[in-house]
């Protein structure tokens, strides 16, 4: 197997012009609050029919170029009897797969996490392709107090999302690397972009140490943002801090920055990556989406868990991809939030 040609290939579909990656890999308890805050039971069915919803949504292939499903979603079929990775590639969205096995405590820290799921990843990967899936997703979270996150943390979670990205690319597969900074705290814009500096850079220090290909991975930060209980300053001075970090650490080998959502509103997310790719100086990466929450909450209460109101949830979709295509070329403008769906 050509693993080098293979992951370009789908590089450059992941990375195609006016296009994102759409996270539906929420675990079965995140599923179950999402979809519990609409009223919606979180039953093998419902979660088959709703992420089936999303990937054959008419037209969506226009502004989505990848969906991250989580494990669950890669045996199931749509109502027509496709398994849901074959419809999204007949759409042209590549399948993609979330490989972690969710956060512990770390060890000899103050009650700081670590990311599990590395044994057996290689055999795992193996059945996720047979399955259709090709790239993948692993998270590890840094939470902001004044004592962390701490250099082990720091160094210990960049070691195993490296060692992640490293078994990914060896079967041939593009590894989505995510290092979040959460919001949560009370930690002014400054702090998120030290703490934010400090993970990327230990990252990619991590990242060279195993030999991963820089040209074949994406990178999935947090924006840099205060945290939940400050105020928000403008959508500018948030793009302007995000982009000095990400020109501090991020190579420019790395093809796209696909952001998260992190808490954020649909709003905000689509707000805050327009205003990046409006900013003045150097952007040698892709600058785009990967959101959850921030691309699914609007469809989900179109949805409420009714089949016959599938065609509401698909246009809310649909409305919430294209405007945030639009902010990957700073092209939205707040007075869309208001035209139909």
């Amino acid at each position: 197997m050509d693993r080098i040609g293979q992951m370009e290939r789908t590089i450059a579909r992941l990375t195609s012009p006016g296009r994102g990656i759409l996270a539906a890999d929420e675990s079965y308890p995140t599923i179950t609050k999402r979809l519990s805050d609409h009223g919606i039971e979180s039953t093998e069915e419902n979660r088959r029919f709703y992420r089936s919803l999303l990937a054959t949504t008419p037209g969506v292939e226009a502004y989505v170029s990848g969906i991250i499903f989580f494990e669950e979603t890669l045996g199931q079929k749509t109502d027509e009897g496709v398994r849901i990775p074959e419809a999204c590639d007949r759409q042209g969205i590549v399948p993609g797969i979330k490989v972690d096995k969710g956060l512990t405590e770390l060890p000899g820290t103050d009650g700081e996490k670590i990311t599990q799921g590395l044994d057996n990843l290689g055999d795992r990967l193996d059945g996720y392709l047979e399955q259709g899936a090709l790239f993948t997703k692993w998270r590890n979270v840094y939470a902001i107090t004044p004592s962390t996150p701490s250099r082990q943390a720091l160094e210990t979670n960049a070691e195993v999302l490296a060692r992640y990205a490293a078994i990914a690319q060896s079967r041939g597969m593009v590894p989505i690397v995510e290092p979040e900074v959460l919001m949560d705290g009370d930690h002014d814009m400054a702090r998120c972009a030290e703490v934010t500096e400090a993970a990327q850079g230990a990252v990619f220090e991590a990242l060279r140490r195993h030999r991963v290909t820089l040209e074949c991975m994406i990178l999935k930060p947090n924006m840099v943002l205060p945290g939940k209980s400050q105020p928000r300053p403008s959508v500018e001075a948030c793009a302007e801090a995000t982009l000095k970090v990400l020109r501090r650490t991020v190579p420019a080998a790395v093809p796209s920055i696909n952001f998260l959502s992190g808490g954020q509103t649909s709003e905000e997310a689509t707000a805050h990556l327009n205003a990046m790719n409006r900013a003045d100086g150097p952007r040698p990466w892709v600058l785009s989406f990967s959101y959850s929450r921030a691309l699914q909450n609007p469809v989900q209460a179109a949805w409420q868990g009714d089949p016959a109101n599938q065609g509401a949830a698909q246009k809310a979709f649909l409305k919430r991809a294209r405007l945030n295509s639009l902010a990957r070329n700073g092209q939205y403008e707040p007075a869309m939030e208001q035209e139909s769906a």
